[in-house]
């Protein structure tokens, strides 16, 4: 009994999966522009592949504690923003300085969850 019980959430689990893969806000199949066997391979596998990274973030993000739903982390995660700001230098090309725009509390632990600030600075 407990094997089929298993199977059945498994199932369900990945019914949601391919559900989250026609949701153009997490992993969009579409718009596939591939006539190609190849090619639509490699769009199918890439699709696949970036809903596994998501999920496994979701799974990293509730092991520090925010239960988020892999469509709301990715929305949080896409609200920071990175600005680039360019100083003239006396030659050659001009110095820039990274940095991440004003972002909430929860993008805050995010960004500390993900290791974000080794990408770009607050300040």
């Amino acid at each position: 009994m407990p094997e089929v019980i298993a199977g059945y959430r498994s199932q369900s689990e990945a019914e949601f999966s391919f559900r989250q893969m026609k949701d153009t806000r997490v992993v969009s199949f579409s718009p596939m522009h591939h006539w190609t066997e190849h090619n639509i391979r490699v769009h199918v596998f890439t699709c696949v592949l970036a809903l596994q990274v998501a999920h496994l973030m979701r799974l990293k993000a509730r092991r520090a504690g925010l239960d988020l739903s892999v469509r709301a982390l990715l929305d949080e995660l896409a609200g920071i923003g990175e600005t680039v700001l360019l100083y003239p230098a006396d030659r050659g090309r001009p110095r820039a300085h990274r940095m991440l725009t004003d972002t909430s509390p929860l993008q805050d632990k995010l960004s500390d969850i993900f290791g974000l600030q080794r990408y770009a600075p607050r300040r």
